[in-house]
């Protein structure tokens, strides 16, 4: 029976500033370097023999990633990175503070942007500050403008289906280090989360969340390793 860890990066610099961070690549900060550190001691202690790390290509997730697995006294863990696995793209949001942003397009419509499925934010204007497509890591992707939820879990679905699913069918224990949307799409794949419900789905930075799998990858348990900062969970499908 394969065990999965869902791993959010621990706090950003943009976190910490409250910005709109997406695909930008932003580092942790010193607060998130311990979170990802006490996972990682988690990680240990919950004794399951992981055998590959999962990231995606942003620092904030790599290093949270590979903090963890130092901690947990395994630093040699192969890895694997993907883009598929990066944060959601916030597009014309990207950089903004999201206070300032709510007081000059209103709560409402942030929130709207920030929380509904399929409505994504305004797209990103070309040849600006945040444009990816010069970057060798996104070299033949088609980077989007932005996306909704249900855009980010339209990536992340075919990479899950191709190499992740897989590799826990042939009874693997994965941990996957990636962001707050990327691993809510995988948590809607798992627990089967209706469209109108994934979004109240909110998973801590910095805290495991472990999942038993049976054979056919069916949710079987599913806990935080910091209970203290444990958020509630969809029940399994």
């Amino acid at each position: 029976m394969p065990t999965l860890a869902l791993l959010r990066h621990g706090q950003s610099q943009w976190n910490l500033e409250n910005r709109f961070t997406g695909w930008v690549d932003v580092d942790l900060t010193p607060e998130g370097e311990a979170q990802a550190s006490q996972s990682g001691r988690l990680l240990a202690d919950s004794g399951v023999p992981f055998d590959r790390l999962y990231t995606s290509v942003q620092t904030r997730a790599i290093r949270t990633g590979q903090i963890a697995i130092e901690a947990m006294g395994q630093a040699w863990l192969p890895v694997t990175k993907d883009w598929r696995l990066n944060e959601r793209h916030y597009g014309g949001l990207t950089g903004l503070d999201k206070a300032e942003t709510s007081a000059r397009h209103g709560e409402a419509q942030v929130k709207v942007w920030r929380r509904s499925y399929d409505i994504p934010p305004p797209p990103l204007a070309p040849g600006g500050e945040w444009d990816l497509s010069q970057d060798r890591r996104y070299a033949g992707v088609a980077i989007p403008a932005t996306e909704s939820l249900k855009d980010t879990l339209a990536r992340v679905t075919p990479y899950w289906d191709a190499e992740i699913a897989p590799a826990l069918k042939a009874g693997r224990n994965l941990i996957i280090a990636a962001h707050g949307n990327s691993l809510r799409a995988i948590v809607k794949l798992l627990f089967a989360v209706p469209d109108d419900r994934i979004t109240e789905v909110e998973i801590p930075t910095g805290n495991p969340l472990l999942l038993d799998l049976d054979g056919a990858l069916h949710v079987k348990a599913a806990r935080y390793l910091d209970a203290a900062r444990a958020q509630p969970l969809p029940l399994p499908a």
